[in-house]
């Protein structure tokens, strides 16, 4: 915005120099060339009442320097004079050229976001105590969605979320989204336990694979990481497909790395083989938030080529924070990190970002059985 605020002094600046280089020239010498790309420089950049106004100067100038020069004739002054007119109707109609397509444009990208919000619409901001935050950022300006995907879903079972990548990219991508956000909204309310909704989700990927056939049928998957909140927000039970492990920042802003522990294959492979599906419990203490992303995140590099490490900028980052009196909200959170990724990149965003923050509100803590929150940084799954 700046440098487009900027960039509106271009024109101006073209009628300055083409006076300057009249001064300092001999007389025999005329600035009416420059002066005439004054108007056309501003087509893209100003109103129609910008480009009159510039045209208008350009013309004035150039009357005033060849009255100065005793040069203003038919030849070199009314003939310019003409000839800027008609060079600054024509930066009006390039204007107005311009104008249109930029109106397409934006009606293409509100469609692209009215598209976005059905296909992948943003998950409330609250289910009961539970607060959600979430983040889409794709890769592509001219994208509004890609290959990620995110969905938290109100269940007779409890609060279930699953964050996911698609393999490919463009339509293909979507295509497969749209399936495995179908698979979910369904098998989400349906399956008693986190296996039951993991293998609904891997047989819709089989069936979607199935349809398109060739290579999606053969190579198509989708990376997942799938978690169930107790009522009681005690604890969080996470099924880890070949996705990036979530971070849990507890109440002091410590991070710790939700690792799986058992590794397991992405959705979408049982043609290949069988594989168990482990699940993982984890404590999920009052004011503790779980942060999920893609792999947008995790494999995001630097200049000399190191990854982004989100576990270890985000106490960083929410100290910082709450340095300044702020403490970090879900959405904060995501904000921070989104931009703490893209000053770690030099603002080259290599893949889509889908990022969700899941927050439980400070307060007694929750008596969960047999359960005992070990120390931040020193969390182990409990397998059940």
């Amino acid at each position: 915005m700046v440098q487009l605020r900027r960039a509106k002094w271009i024109p101006l600046g073209v009628i300055v120099l083409g006076v300057v280089l009249d001064l300092v020239t001999p007389t025999d010498v005329t600035s009416a060339p420059l002066l005439m790309a004054a108007p056309v420089a501003a087509a893209p950049l100003l109103s129609l009442r910008g480009i009159i106004a510039i045209g208008a100067l350009a013309m004035a100038v150039h009357a005033v320097l060849a009255w100065h020069d005793g040069t203003f004739g038919w030849q070199r002054g009314v003939a310019n004079q003409l000839t800027l007119l008609a060079v600054t109707v024509l930066a009006v109609l390039i204007n107005r050229s311009l104008e249109g397509r930029d109106a397409r444009t934006r009606r293409a990208r509100h469609i692209a976001a009215v598209a976005q919000s059905a296909v992948l619409p943003r998950p409330p901001s609250r289910l009961g105590e539970l607060r959600i935050a979430a983040r889409y950022v794709p890769a592509e300006d001219e994208a509004m969605i890609g290959g990620d995907l995110y969905v938290v879903q109100e269940t007779p079972h409890g609060v279930r979320v699953m964050v996911g990548d698609v393999r490919g990219k463009g339509l293909g991508a979507v295509s497969a989204v749209c399936a495995d956000l179908g698979a979910f909204r369904y098998a989400a309310d349906e399956a008693e336990d986190l296996p039951g909704l993991v293998a609904a989700l891997e047989r819709a990927l089989l069936r979607e694979g199935g349809r398109r056939g060739g290579q999606e049928q053969d190579e198509g998957f989708t990376t997942a990481l799938i978690a169930e909140f107790a009522d009681d927000l005690g604890t969080v039970r996470v099924v880890n497909r070949g996705h990036p492990p979530p971070v849990l920042l507890d109440a002091q802003g410590r991070a710790t790395v939700l690792e799986p522990s058992e590794e397991a294959p992405p959705l979408g492979m049982s043609g290949l083989g069988t594989w168990s599906c482990p699940v993982d419990t984890f404590p999920f203490p009052p004011g503790a938030t779980l942060i999920c992303y893609t792999d947008g995140v995790t494999e995001a590099r630097d200049e000399s080529g190191a990854f982004y490490d989100a576990s270890v900028r985000l106490p960083f980052l929410v100290h910082h924070r709450a340095l300044i009196g702020y403490p970090a909200s879900p959405a904060q959170i995501l904000h921070l990190l989104i931009e703490d990724v893209g000053h770690h990149t030099g603002g080259r965003i290599q893949d889509d970002q889908a990022l969700l923050a899941l927050h439980r509100p400070p307060g007694p803590p929750a008596r969960v059985a047999g359960l005992r929150a070990p120390p931040a940084g020193s969390v182990r799954p409990i397998r059940v």
